[in-house]
């Protein structure tokens, strides 16, 4: 590899002409393969798997799409184009619930039911609430992801709160946990990225944010590696300054990373065009940097 052309870097692997040639042959070999077939095919030659064991078909099939448009590979015409599920999704239809204004003390409440909603039975539910009642609206997350839905002794929905894969570039998380840019590329799955979290707007009850965040953290690791086969470490978040405080996240031990440069994941500009945010973390280990960091 190092005495061949590097012809492109795709989500930081490097690929020679050597690979460009395997993948030539590869379609030589089945001239009758659709592209989703080609990926299938190149994903088990190459090992590429994640970490649940399943085929990495949309980045495989992402590869195969840049080197064909850079001319270095042909693939086969396109058969079929199925729908954009993300782009599709309609709009999650308002559930009626009871929104009688809940004034009470935490005690009152629990013990608290905090059910993890992804797939099941009360999803909707969980999309119509966020969709509706979050300021930021509800849009389906890329990749690994988990929802849960939080409600009374009683049985009445009182928050939700979601968490999905991390991005992969960010300057405050990055310089605190010390980590070089392979052991980030490495390790990023162990992260997790909190977008979005709401305590209904007719529910007033002091602590029960905080209480909500501890209580949820604490077996995090444990469904996403029931979900995904792999735990997790460390947990991230945006605040608005321009609008909340953090008290919730600094009441649970959060930790103030820094702050945000304003420019978002795809800035081509280097310059700030959003408002600026503070990153907050959460460790859910003790060793948490330690595993972070492992070159193995």
């Amino acid at each position: 590899m190092e005495d061949e052309k590097v012809l492109l870097r795709y989500r930081g692997r490097e690929i020679a002409e050597a690979d460009a040639a395997f993948i030539r042959a590869l379609i030589a070999r089945h001239p009758e393969a659709s592209r989703r077939q080609l990926s299938a095919l190149l994903c088990q030659a190459w090992g590429w798997r994640q970490p649940n064991g399943a085929l990495s078909d949309l980045l495989c099939r992402g590869l195969l799409l840049a080197l064909d448009r850079a001319g270095h590979v042909a693939l086969p015409a396109v058969r079929q184009r199925p729908p954009n599920n993300i782009v599709r999704r309609r709009t999650p239809d308002l559930v009626a619930i009871d929104t009688a204004p809940l004034i009470a003390p935490l005690a009152e409440l629990t013990p608290l039911e905090i059910l993890q909603v992804r797939r099941g039975p009360h999803e909707a539910l969980f999309d119509s609430l966020i969709h509706h009642h979050h300021y930021l609206g509800y849009t389906r997350p890329v990749g690994e992801h988990l929802e849960f839905l939080v409600r009374s002794r009683t049985g009445r929905p009182v928050a939700a709160l979601s968490f999905s894969s991390a991005p992969r570039h960010l300057g405050p998380r990055d310089r605190y946990l010390g980590w070089s840019p392979e052991t980030r590329r490495r390790n990023l799955r162990f992260l997790v990225y909190h977008p979005r979290f709401l305590v209904l707007p007719w529910v007033r009850v002091p602590h029960l944010a905080s209480h909500v965040l501890s209580r949820t953290l604490r077996r995090l690791s444990d469904e996403w590696e029931r979900a995904y086969g792999h735990p997790v470490y460390f947990v991230e978040t945006f605040v608005d300054p321009t609008r909340f405080h953090g008290t919730c996240y600094r009441a649970a031990n959060w930790l103030y990373l820094g702050r945000t440069t304003g420019r978002g994941k795809d800035d081509q500009t280097h310059k700030p065009n959003r408002s600026l945010k503070d990153v907050l973390g959460y460790p859910l280990c003790r060793s948490f940097r330690e595993r972070l960091c492992q070159r193995t």
